[in-house]
């Protein structure tokens, strides 16, 4: 009986060590990928591609809510409401930009560029010539 109980304690303390490293582990900067993490962390740098990819994304916006409104599938005061929607994302990407943008920044430019978007499928399938 002696046996067992220093056999069963060993064994609970080397499970209780392993629970404890495996914890260990799981914490940032600990184990095989503590330097992609850290890399994470330090910052968000915005590239030349992804600050393009926005500006043509808007310019794009713009070009389909004319599109619309010359094959009047949009009626004018439709498209003025589209085009007033994508000028205020216009404005605010240059008011974002001025610092640099951060990932909340750009998130928050495609969701307002995803939006007018979606405002405009919905103004084109409406067919019935009123905002909203």
């Amino acid at each position: 009986m002696k046996t067992f109980n220093k056999f069963a304690a060993t064994l609970a303390i080397a499970a209780a060590s392993l629970s404890i490293a495996g914890a260990a582990q799981a914490q940032p900067g600990y184990g095989p990928n503590r330097g992609q993490h850290q890399a994470i962390q330090q910052g968000w740098n915005l590239t030349p591609a992804r600050s393009t990819q926005i500006r043509q994304d808007i310019a794009s916006l713009n070009g389909a809510i004319d599109r619309a409104a010359a094959r009047r599938t949009i009626s004018p005061r439709e498209a003025a409401s589209l085009r007033q929607q994508a000028r205020d994302v216009q404005r605010l990407y240059g008011q974002y930009a001025r610092g640099g943008l951060d990932r909340g920044e750009v998130r928050s430019l495609q969701d307002r560029v995803n939006s007018v978007r979606v405002a405009l499928r919905m103004e084109r399938r409406d067919w019935d010539s009123r905002r909203g």
